[in-house]
């Protein structure tokens, strides 16, 4: 099976390439995909995105790094800030718009809004240019772990574990405690109380079974290479990648996950 590999600005380009044809796998995190499949959010223009998943991959972190010069120890303190929420329309600039509302904050008023790609926002935070950015991905993320080791700039990473509640209540089952371990990044001094988010792979609904079968072997009948590659893949397995999910599984991916006994 040749794939060819596309870069994209994230979950919410991904999920349109897939819906309108352009692409025919991707990946998303699960808050994205979730209001791809109701046509809210991002995707109040396209309208509801016909998309299953695949597998339940494992779960982003939600980083919130400041200048510590900025003196941003909480989410409320980024009031009045000059901050990057993530790439427009992203699932970054989703989670950052809901962190800030949990915290306290009208995303669109309180805060002066950089929309900025990772590499943008670690070089802005180097520069002076922000206070603080947004970024969701697997610990660690190059982009961060650059910014910790290089220069001169001292960050901080502020916490958003308190907020879980919140966010719960609003947007249940999306997301989860994730404590960040100090040793992820040089010169943190203590684990971090954040929040996670699940990453799925999607296909569109329309894909043949037997291509979602070929994908879905691909992996797992070649999980410990994939494990060699990319230390996410250390955490998956046949049990993590059925998990249920907040949107629909592919018919073909219950049928591949109930053959290998993940799921009855």
């Amino acid at each position: 099976m040749q794939v060819t590999a596309e870069v994209t600005g994230g979950s919410v380009d991904n999920v349109k390439l897939v819906g309108a044809g352009d692409a025919d796998i991707g990946f998303s995190t699960i808050d994205s995909a979730v209001d791809a499949v109701k046509g809210v959010g991002a995707y109040k223009d396209t309208g509801p995105q016909k998309i299953q998943a695949i597998a339940v991959l494992y779960d982003s972190f939600v980083h919130v790094v400041a200048r510590a010069d900025a003196k941003i120890a909480t989410v409320a303190q980024i009031k009045g800030k000059r901050i990057s929420v993530g790439s427009a329309g992203s699932s970054t600039e989703a989670i950052a718009d809901r962190i800030l509302e949990a915290g306290g904050l009208k995303p669109m008023k309180d805060v002066t809004r950089d929309n900025l790609s990772v590499a943008e926002s670690t070089a802005a935070l180097k520069d002076g240019k922000i206070d603080a950015m947004f970024w969701i991905g697997g610990l660690p993320t190059s982009a961060i772990t650059d910014l910790v080791t290089t220069g001169n700039t001292k960050v901080v990473f502020v916490p958003t574990g308190n907020l879980l509640s919140k966010l719960n209540a609003k947007y249940a089952g999306l997301y989860r405690g994730f404590t960040m371990p100090k040793t992820v990044y040089a010169g943190t001094p203590a684990d971090v109380p954040g929040l996670g988010v699940s990453n799925i792979l999607f296909v569109g609904a329309e894909m043949k079974a037997s291509t979602v079968e070929k994908i879905l072997k691909g992996i797992f009948d070649n999980l410990a290479e994939a494990q060699k590659i990319h230390p996410d893949a250390k955490t998956l397995s046949l049990g993590v990648a059925s998990a249920k999910t907040g949107i629909a599984f592919h018919p073909a991916a219950t049928a591949f996950y109930k053959a290998r006994g993940a799921i009855k």
